[in-house]
Parts: C-alpha cells; sequence; structure tokens
C-alpha cells in the first residue's frame, strides 16, 4: 500500500472511531431486571474521553459522565419502584437502546455443581418435577441470565451472554437451585425477579476469592495474573476474575450460593474462607452487607475417592459442621439444611427444588419481611446429662418436632473414652432423651455425623435438623 492509500485508510477508521457506537457488557442487554428502588451502575466503553449519557424511561432522568482514555466510563443511576417494561438510552453522539427493561428483584446465584445444574438434569442424572415445571415456566416477569464457563487467572471484562425472560427453553439450561428460588420469590411477593447464574462445577471457594484475598491462606503458588491462560478450576482466584469480575458491582438484593463438595477435605479451612469470601464480595459490591443464603452440602458417600486410604477428616460431616459455624460467623446470613436430599452415590441430589424453595422460605421470611410460616432449620441449644441419659434440646422448634413416625437411629453417644456407640433415642415435644448401655457415663453426643447419612428428625414445619456433634474431638 503506498502512503497516500495508507494515510487514507487511516483518516478513514479515524472518522469510523470517531462515529462508534456506545458497546456495553453482556450483563446491559435487552430484557434486563435492574435492582429496584436503588442507585446501580451502569458501565461500558465509548470514543475515548467522550461524553456519555444514560437516559432512563422509568423518571426521565439523564446521567453524564466522561470516558476515560481507553473509552471506559461507569456510572450510578436511580431506579423507583418495581415496573416495566423500560428503556435505557445511552450516547456519546450515537445512541444504544437497552429495551424491555424491568425494575425489580434481582438476586446472585454461585456455587460448584450443585447451583449449576440445569432445571434439565444431568445426563443420566435428573432433577424432580422438572419436566413439568419447564413447562409451566413461562413468565416475562422472570429474567434469566448465565456467565459461561471460564477458568483463566487474566481478569474479564465481560462475557458472552444475554437477559433472557423466563420460557421452557431458557429455564431448560438455568440453574435448578436459582430458578426454583426464583420462581417461589415471584408468585409470593409479586415482582420481577432476575437471576444471575455464576457458576462452575467442581470448583472450589478458593477459586472465587482475589488473589490478594488468597494468598494469606497459604495459596501462595498462584499463576501468573497477567497471563490468560487455561487453567484448572479448582485454582485460587481462577474463577473470580474468569467469571465473577464481569459482574461485580451489577445492583442486585443478594446472593444464594451452593458450594462445599470440593472443600470437604479441608474444613477446618472453610470456616474461615468462607466468612472471608463473602466479606471480599460485599466489600466489592458495596451494597452493606447484602443477603447471603446458602445451602448445606448434602450427605454423600466421598469415601469413593479414597478407597485404600480412607481418613476421618474426609467424613463431610465436618464441612456441614463448619458452614453451620459461618451462618453465626457471616452476618445477614442464613442456610437451607439438606440432610434430607441425601444420597449416597450421586453427589448431584434430585431435589433441587427443595433445595431453591427452602432459600426462598429463608428469603421471604429474612429479606421480605414475610410471616406465619417455617424458614429455619431445628438447631442443637443445650445437652443436659442426668446420670446415664441424656437430654438434648432444639431451638427453631415453636411447633415442635417429628421424625414422621419413623424410628430415629442416627444419635450417637459417647464417654469419656470417646467411643460412641449407637443411641436408644425417646423424643419429646421440643427434646430428644437419649441412652446406651455401653455408655454409662455420657459426655458426648453426635447426629448424623457421618458421610453418607439420611436426616431423621425435623420441625413440624419439615425443616431438617443439621447434623451436629457436642464434642471437639
Amino acid at each position: 500500500m503506498n502512503k497516500k492509500l495508507l494515510a487514507t485508510a487511516v483518516f478513514a477508521f479515524a472518522i469510523f472511531a470517531l462515529k462508534a457506537e456506545i458497546k456495553l457488557p453482556s450483563i446491559f442487554t435487552d430484557n434486563l431486571i435492574l435492582q429496584q428502588e436503588s442507585s446501580p451502575s451502569i458501565w461500558g466503553w465509548a470514543v475515548a474521553k467522550s461524553e456519555v449519557t444514560v437516559t432512563t424511561s422509568w423518571n426521565s432522568k439523564t446521567y453524564t459522565t466522561k470516558a476515560d482514555r481507553d473509552g471506559k466510563w461507569k456510572l450510578k443511576v436511580e431506579t423507583i419502584k418495581y415496573g416495566g417494561p423500560y428503556t435505557i438510552t445511552i450516547s456519546d453522539g450515537t445512541p444504544v437502546t437497552i429495551k424491555n427493561v424491568l425494575l425489580g428483584e434481582v438476586w446472585l446465584c454461585g456455587g460448584q455443581s450443585n447451583m449449576e445444574m440445569p432445571m434439565k438434569g444431568f445426563s443420566g442424572q435428573p432433577v424432580d418435577g422438572s419436566n413439568m415445571a419447564i413447562l409451566k415456566s413461562k413468565n416475562p416477569t422472570i429474567r434469566l441470565i448465565t456467565v459461561p464457563r471460564k477458568s483463566t487467572t487474566d481478569a474479564q471484562d465481560n462475557f458472552e451472554g444475554k437477559w433472557e425472560e423466563a420460557n421452557p427453553e431458557t429455564v431448560s439450561n438455568f440453574s435448578a437451585t436459582g430458578y426454583f428460588f426464583g420462581r417461589l420469590l415471584e408468585e409470593m411477593i409479586d415482582v420481577p425477579i432476575g437471576l444471575i447464574s455464576v457458576n462452575y462445577g467442581g470448583s472450589c471457594i478458593q477459586a472465587w476469592m482475589s488473589r490478594e484475598t488468597s494468598v494469606p491462606f497459604g495459596d501462595t503458588s498462584l499463576p501468573d495474573t497477567d497471563a490468560d491462560i487455561k487453567v484448572p478450576n479448582r485454582t485460587p482466584t481462577t474463577l473470580f476474575y474468569g467469571m465473577l469480575n464481569p459482574v461485580i458491582g451489577y445492583g442486585i438484593r443478594g446472593a444464594i450460593w451452593y458450594q462445599g463438595e470440593t472443600n470437604y477435605e479441608e474444613a477446618d479451612k472453610y470456616v474461615e474462607l468462607f466468612p472471608t469470601m463473602v466479606k471480599e464480595w460485599r466489600n466489592l459490591w458495596n451494597v452493606d452487607e447484602f443477603p447471603f443464603y446458602y445451602c448445606q452440602i448434602a450427605p454423600f458417600d466421598y469415601s469413593i475417592y479414597h478407597k485404600t486410604d480412607w481418613k476421618e477428616k474426609y467424613n463431610s460431616a465436618y464441612l456441614r459442621e463448619a458452614q453451620l459455624k459461618c451462618t453465626e460467623l457471616i452476618p445477614n446470613s442464613a442456610m437451607a439444611v439438606l440432610m434430607d436430599c441425601a444420597n449416597a452415590t450421586s453427589i448431584h441430589p434430585s431435589e433441587k427444588n427443595i433445595a431453591g424453595e427452602r432459600l426462598a422460605l429463608i428469603a421471604l421470611a429474612k429479606t421480605y419481611n414475610m410471616t406465619g410460616f417455617g424458614y429455619a432449620s431445628p438447631v442443637y441449644k443445650s445437652m443436659e446429662i442426668s446420670g446415664s441419659t441424656v437430654t438434648i434440646s432444639f431451638d427453631n422448634v415453636p411447633n415442635g418436632i417429628t421424625s414422621y413416625d419413623e424410628e430415629i437411629t442416627t444419635f450417637e453417644i459417647a464417654g469419656e473414652n470417646k467411643v460412641f456407640y449407637p443411641a436408644t433415642v425417646w423424643k419429646r415435644n421440643k427434646s430428644v432423651v437419649l441412652s446406651s448401655p455401653q455408655v454409662k457415663e455420657p459426655v458426648a453426643v453426635r447426629y448424623a455425623f457421618k458421610d453418607a447419612v439420611k436426616g431423621q428428625l425435623f420441625s413440624t414445619e419439615g425443616l431438617p435438623l443439621s447434623s451436629f456433634r457436642t464434642d471437639d474431638w
């Protein structure tokens, strides 16, 4: 190419660049839902140093900011009470309009495969009741978006995806736990619901934390954060940068979480990692202490991964115990217990409707202040020893406990020798009395404290008691 042609090409490119339209990340597409009655951020790219205006049709307000030298811009808008559809028009000279926008309640759905598991199920692994739920799922006031899998140490600012209205095609591929959660919320509060699915099967919690947050926990052999390389999804930071980063700051009401199976071998560490991750997310979103509700992992036979070298620490009851402790360590949090969803041979319980709806019960009570129903599982309250018997009392049982007339065989008691024996159980209204002929002077009790065991004790509202222990052996 001669110099004259080259100059012409450069000039033409410059003119094109000046006329370039606003570019928006995939989190801002038609059909999106913005968090109502808040100040959510909107961001994107424009001509470097150009003035960018954002006009919102629900209040006819225009907001202005200036793109930086790389063309990046970000500003906050004000939203009103739920409703729509509305439009958002963004311009740096050439306008782009986001259509069919609703204002409502937005929730982030995160975790590993049990949150990722779609409504249609995994191959050969079904979701209970999903086919009819999918068939009846058409609902323009439920909106869904999924961040695709990406494990990398190079911080991403976008992803391939878009907001879609709920219908059989979109719902079948969306997180089952997330959808059942959102469906019940929408039904009960009659407000548009937006669900952002950000999860990756097999991921460890460290993968969802930044480099700065991970290092103090000993995860120091992290890859170069400047390298856009494919790395395992169990590598610390990789999903934080590959999947979470593009949606950080998008206006949300709160988050639901279903993860922990990959960390079952490090329960002592999880009780520190989980609260730290939640704190970091809240700091990055800068939305006070937004609600964070999560599922306790369901019992499963993890010994299949350790056929020749099984160790007590592999017992996933310790991880369930760590998650239970985190309800006291994480402000504005709560846990959905899934002891009745146990499946010794499948790490993916089919009862995703139970998982999602129990999370929704928590949100309806704690976030939306609805009353008159049970939402919190029974929890261990106290132990009273009298001779050879032990009385265990519970909280969160206003109407008593039940075993649905089944024999309770999952309690164990031990004496000073630390050997546990099966206990005979007498159920009372809000407590149980335990004894064993092998333990004359009991000092400790455990309930369902095994890898693969099904819960047998519930509140009268049908919410299961978590596995627990009174010892620290």
